[in-house]
């Protein structure tokens, strides 16, 4: 027996290495002040996965701030949304981002690449 419907589009394959842990993840829609429910995302050079119940169209704007968990370096970040998984969350690539920030994510993912290695 089928069921009939549209077929669930998959989101776009990572392109970049994720890492999941940071903390203090803080994340406005651009030009409202509204806290926005967030579980631990995971983390690229060019953007991240968060997990959000909430929607966003592709194309919003929204400001991201966050620690990273080995380094302890803040960053803040301007993300435009690509793609949402309704009740998951969304994909969002930096658009807005110092040349600091983002060479601070990519220490940060070598040193978690690392780690990984060892514990192998």
């Amino acid at each position: 027996m089928r069921t009939r419907g549209k077929k669930k589009e998959a989101p776009p394959p990572r392109l970049y290495a994720r890492y999941s842990p940071y903390r203090d993840l803080s994340m406005t829609y651009e030009g409202r002040s509204v806290a926005i429910p967030l579980r631990v995302p995971d983390l690229s050079i060019h953007g991240m996965f968060i997990n959000t119940p909430r929607m966003f169209a592709e194309g919003s704007v929204l400001k991201l701030r966050f620690h990273l968990t080995r380094t302890g370096y803040p960053v803040n970040a301007r993300g435009e949304v690509r793609y949402c998984v309704p009740g998951i969350g969304v994909g969002v690539e930096f658009v807005g981002i110092s040349e600091e920030d983002q060479a601070a994510i990519a220490e940060e993912l070598e040193i978690a690449e690392e780690a990984s290695r060892r514990k192998r």
